[in-house]
């Protein structure tokens, strides 16, 4: 069998002529660096990144029904949820385990959409087709609609020298998102992220994606926009403690150990994994996901064993990077509940070579409010 070569985005010239670094990720070509990794994230802290993420499905379901199957598939509370809202949540399994986390956005009562993970599209294309049938309308719009992050501090003055359309999008709340024209390309654009950073996220058709990246830039030059990788998306996800499906949750774990009971509502009604949540909830956790930071001389990486100081393989990191916002090598993993104490010591198994690590508060790292 031959595997089919990775996807591009409509983005891809665009990666291309700025001398991205390409590399296959969840089945497609995506930019891994530019400038480097270390700069990128550098610019999103202090200025504006901007991120293709068109790899990203989105879902959409509409209908008089569509708010039930939505809130039945998700572990928070959807109904909560007003027109032109989002909400950051997972989708769990009958067993309580995580299919996907996800944000779901509120366009009216009878018209939903869902962004999953890249690598997960076509587990959550299907799981939501399933529980849509004879209910509501269901549309994979993944392959007609491409996602542009813009993040950073000065993200919004990025969209203001774009345009008067771009300026207004300022008024924007946390988690909240509108329709308007950029660049003359109708979009829709949320104030959500994966950064840690202010900023917004750009829906618009896929073929007119160009123009809205190529907008962006000319009114960030004099901003210090850049483009910004798959490498630095990671390390700027990790300091303000961000999962990442596939490393630090997956469907071998439950939202509770991996310390997102926040966007679990037991008590809203019934739900795909209530039940099994509600037990796992009833009895103390064997284990849970903790910060740490990396006190001897080496770098945690996904997969690598923890230890304890007896040297008995007790945990796995999911996440580890050095952080360049915060200076120090960082990583987040899972510990027995008896060791995940602030200020606990273990070691990190790196290639053979157990160095010193320590359990401390996260997030690693958070913005200051503006």
């Amino acid at each position: 069998m031959i595997d089919s070569p990775p996807r591009r985005t409509s983005l891809y010239e665009e990666h291309v002529k700025l001398g991205a670094r390409m590399v296959p990720f969840a089945g497609w070509e995506m930019p891994v660096q530019y400038t480097g990794i270390v700069d990128e994230h550098v610019t999103v802290r202090t200025a504006a990144g901007a991120f293709d993420v068109s790899h990203m499905g989105e879902l959409r379901l509409r209908g008089d029904h569509a708010s039930h199957v939505v809130d039945y598939l998700v572990t928070n509370d959807a109904k909560k949820l007003v027109d032109g809202q989002a909400m950051y949540t997972c989708a769990c399994n009958e067993s309580g385990t995580i299919l996907d986390d996800l944000i779901v956005y509120r366009r009216s009562a009878i018209d939903w959409l869902v962004v999953c993970n890249a690598s997960n599209r076509a587990k959550m294309s299907a799981h939501f087709a399933r529980a849509a049938k004879d209910h509501c309308d269901f549309e994979d719009q993944s392959d007609a609609t491409a996602l542009i992050a813009l993040q950073g501090p000065r993200a919004f003055d990025v969209l203001a020298a774009a345009g008067p359309e771009g300026a207004a999008l300022s008024a924007l709340k946390s988690f909240t998102f509108r329709d308007t024209t950029l660049a003359g390309v109708r979009c829709t654009v949320a104030r959500t992220g994966y950064t840690g950073e202010d900023g917004v996220e750009i829906f618009c058709p896929w073929n007119d994606a160009p123009i809205v990246w190529r907008a962006l830039f000319a009114a960030g030059q004099p901003i210090g926009i850049k483009a910004i990788g798959l490498g630095a998306r990671d390390t700027l996800r990790l300091e303000p403690r961000l999962s990442l499906y596939g490393n630090d949750i997956d469907e071998t774990t439950n939202p509770l150990e991996a310390g997102l009971a926040w966007v679990v509502k037991l008590d809203k009604g019934d739900f795909v994994g209530r039940d099994a949540l509600q037990k796992i909830k009833s009895a103390p956790l064997a284990r849970k996901l903790v910060g740490f930071e990396v006190t001897g001389r080496g770098i945690a990486r996904h997969g690598y064993p923890l230890r304890d100081l007896a040297g008995s393989e007790v945990g796995i990191c999911t996440s580890g990077s050095p952080a360049p916002t915060v200076g120090k090598n960082i990583g987040l993993g899972y510990l027995p509940s008896a060791m995940t104490a602030v200020g606990t010591t273990f070691f990190v198994d790196c290639r053979g070579k157990n160095v010193e690590a320590v359990v401390v508060p996260t997030p690693f790292y958070k913005r200051r409010a503006t």
